[in-house]
């Protein structure tokens, strides 16, 4: 089949807008204080609060959380209040049809694997707080911090200064696109698409410069590895729907008991 090329869309600039890719999507909003916004999701939801506290109510209960976290929401609709404004990240497996790069996905790719049917969280009608700092990695892994839903999982990398050149993993998905949403910090996504039998779908590599506030979508088998440059902090939070089954396996992640 024909070579797919990356998905890129900047946030920068914007008060509320969503990207997608074939299976989920990612709904950015920058809040002023006391700004209260409204998210659904048809299945259980992500939401994530990368610098900023906030209020969040849904039906039957209401939660006041910190920054730092990842909440899961229960399928519904949900009213998050900013009460000094910032950021908020919503996840979600339903792709916008309004969403910044939807020209992207006129012609699905045949080879990304349905997100299938939900897997059952305890306490699944509830929220589930999250706090990042609170994440214990494996310990062969130190920069995997993973967390699931009951469709979808990150992993949220972070680390100050330049990374390492000389330990880049540059690895491919033989049935997932991989998000990869820049929150702060600078970028190098490194992409080479694989040599097939037919030349005429070489491509020549790409290293795409990608600033914070900026999501990359990266194509199934497309390999790949990101490269955070510069000084300061980065951050930067790779997206996966259905959830990586194969670290689900590996007892990877964090909430991994939490669900059947």
């Amino acid at each position: 089949m024909a070579v797919r090329e990356h998905s890129f869309v900047s946030f920068a600039g914007q008060s509320r807008a969503a990207a997608r890719s074939a299976n989920f999507n990612v709904t950015w909003v920058q809040g002023t204080p006391g700004e209260t916004v409204e998210l659904h999701g048809s299945e259980e939801q992500m939401l994530i609060l990368p610098a900023a506290p906030a209020r969040v109510s849904m039906a039957a209960e209401t939660q006041d959380v910190s920054a730092r976290t990842v909440t899961l929401l229960p399928p519904g609709a949900s009213q998050i209040t900013l009460p000094g404004g910032g950021l908020v990240i919503h996840l979600s497996t339903d792709p916008s049809d309004d969403a910044l790069n939807t020209t992207d996905y006129t012609d699905l790719d045949p080879r990304i694997a349905p997100v299938g049917a939900p897997m059952q969280r305890s306490e699944a009608d509830r929220m589930k707080i999250i706090e990042v700092d609170a994440i214990v990695p494996p310990a062969d892994k130190p920069r995997l911090k993973m967390i699931q839903s009951s469709v979808m999982s990150i992993n949220w990398v972070e680390y100050d200064g330049p990374r390492d050149r000389t330990a880049l993993s540059p690895h491919n998905h033989a049935d997932l696109e991989q998000g990869s949403l820049a929150i702060y910090g600078d970028f190098v996504h490194h992409l080479r698409v694989p040599w097939g039998k037919d030349a005429n779908d070489w491509r020549e590599d790409i290293h795409l410069q990608a600033e914070a506030e900026t999501l990359t979508i990266i194509p199934v088998e497309m390999i790949h590895t990101t490269e955070g440059v510069g000084n300061g902090p980065h951050l930067l939070i790779d997206v996966f729907a259905p959830a990586r089954a194969d670290f689900i396996a590996k007892g990877w992640m964090c909430n991994g008991k939490d669900y059947t």
